[in-house]
């Protein structure tokens, strides 16, 4: 199954490590330091276009991460995956 991310940007749901939410993440340290890297690295896809960034959600297939940014708020992402989370 496929998890639509915003602007026509659908992942594998198997390859989904986590998804977060962007205010409540950002503000952390470690996850700065990750954003500036994948950034770098140009790991990061922002799906937002000109929506407002809402959620983040961390891909791993074959060994290679990506780091999608997505309009999307990550409790609608949450359900429409399937995912327990406690936020």
């Amino acid at each position: 199954m496929y998890l639509h991310l915003g602007a026509d940007i659908s992942v594998n749901k198997k390859y989904i490590v986590a998804i977060f939410d962007l205010d409540n993440s950002s503000t952390s340290k470690i996850t700065q330091e990750y954003f500036k890297k994948a950034t770098n690295d140009g790991k990061v896809i922002n799906v937002s276009k000109e929506d407002l960034p809402r959620s983040f959600v961390l891909v791993k297939e074959k060994d290679e991460e990506k780091l999608y940014i997505s309009p999307i708020s990550s409790q609608t992402l949450s359900k429409r995956a399937n995912i327990k989370t406690d936020f």
